[in-house]
């Protein structure tokens, strides 16, 4: 077994990997329960942006917080206890409301170990394999998004045979309910695997201050995933297009399938991608590697925009948008996290990925609402068209970025 592949790599993989499966499974099926309770694109656009930078902004105070108290371990196991458990209020949901409050408490549970995860993983090996480290855990995290989705799928064919009395409704509410079992899973694993060497507790430090420490260079890299961001909307949006562009073929139950069905290639790309991103990382530059990738998402975008010229469109013509669009999750969610530890060290790592999450953050409130806004406003054209050039703007700035040899310090938790 590789050195890198110790105690705490293979905890945390484990441990995203259930968490993933529990609401990826809720994700897949969403689009498809929305238009039963009367929820239009522009209210999940709202919900979508709104609980992500909620989300996100809490990975700024949670990540300083964990710098200055000295440990992360079980702010990480309460967090994914939040997200395993929040998005089964989705199960009572007949508006829009217990929507938002289910991805309110989960993402609350995301913002509070998102950066805290993401410090502790590159805390755990040496830099010059740290992009493996990474690779490996998104490869892993995004087995779960494979058989959330899949399981969302299985449950939408199989339930609706066991219930042919009950509404459409209640094959979603059945799995939104189902989506705890993996959800309390998580944090579980998490509490017994994973190992923590705890750190010097600084209590006298400001969160102000320690985000003006941060490296110019480090803070050039934020200008170009913020203009990226921007255009960035969730991939619910993009799974509620697919299904949306099927529908007037295949009927609003088969079109959600079909639309989750590409949602698991998207997520079969993305944890195919992920550790060979991040081993052709560690031997190369990785900005160019994360424009490439912040491009994939701007030619998936434009293309969406592109098919909703017409009235439908094709399932293997979806599904290459789907590819690509897995392609670009795994270079981001790759190389974002490998990015940060080579611009800045190790003294205020938590703030690191706590800023980089509240710049996402604000991308993901601002382009899920644009997007979700102008598709009910004016068109899925203009909403995608949009995107797609916000998009391809970053996938440009984020190479402006000067970037050294990888900073070294501290030593692996094996």
């Amino acid at each position: 077994m590789p050195r890198w592949l110790n105690r705490n790599v293979w905890g945390m993989t484990i441990t995203s990997m259930l968490s993933d499966a529990c609401y990826e499974m809720v994700l897949a099926v969403l689009p498809g329960f929305l238009p039963i309770i009367h929820v239009a694109a522009a209210a999940l656009g709202w919900i979508e942006g709104a609980s992500d930078a909620f989300s996100s902004f809490l990975k700024l105070f949670s990540g300083w917080y964990s710098d200055k108290l000295g440990r992360r371990k079980w702010l990480i196991v309460l967090g994914y206890l939040f997200t395993g458990t929040g998005l089964s209020i989705f199960s009572v949901a007949v508006t829009w409301i217990p929507i938002l409050l289910g991805r309110v408490v989960s993402w609350f549970g995301k913002g509070i170990r998102g950066s805290l995860r993401d410090a502790m993983l590159s805390e755990s090996v040496d830099a010059e394999v740290r992009g493996r480290a990474f690779g490996f855990h998104r490869a892993g995290d995004t087995v779960g998004a494979i058989v959330g989705p899949l399981a969302g799928i299985a449950l939408l064919s199989i339930l609706p045979r066991e219930f042919p009395n009950a509404g459409p409704d209640i094959p979603f509410r059945t799995i939104f309910l189902l989506s705890l079992i993996p959800g309390l899973s998580a944090p579980l694993v998490f509490a017994f695997m994973v190992r923590e060497t705890p750190r010097r507790p600084r209590p006298g430090m400001k969160l102000v201050a320690s985000i003006r420490q941060l490296p110019r260079a480090f803070r050039r890299f934020l200008g170009g995933v913020g203009m990226f961001g921007l255009g960035d909307f969730s991939p619910t949006l993009l799974t509620l297009a697919a299904a949306t562009l099927l529908r007037s073929t295949h009927g609003p139950i088969r079109a959600a399938q079909l639309a989750a069905v590409l949602y698991v290639i998207r997520n079969v790309v993305y944890a195919g991608a992920s550790f060979p991103i991040g081993a052709l990382a560690d031997r190369m530059a990785k900005l160019p590697l994360l424009s490439g990738g912040y491009l994939c998402e701007a030619i998936a975008a434009g293309a969406v925009a592109l098919l909703f010229r017409g009235t439908s469109a094709a399932f293997p013509i979806l599904a290459a948008v789907f590819v690509v669009s897995g392609i670009f999750a795994a270079a981001k969610d790759t190389l974002e996290g490998a990015i940060p530890p080579d611009l800045t060290g190790e003294d205020l790592r938590g703030t690191v990925y706590g800023t980089l999450g509240a710049v996402n953050g604000a991308g993901d409130l601002i382009s899920s609402a644009l997007t979700g806004t102008l598709w009910t406003m004016a068109s899925p054209v203009v909403a995608f068209g949009v995107a797609a050039s916000l998009m391809a703007l970053g996938a440009v700035a984020v190479l402006w970025t000067p970037i050294r040899s990888p900073v070294r310090g501290g030593t692996a938790i094996q």
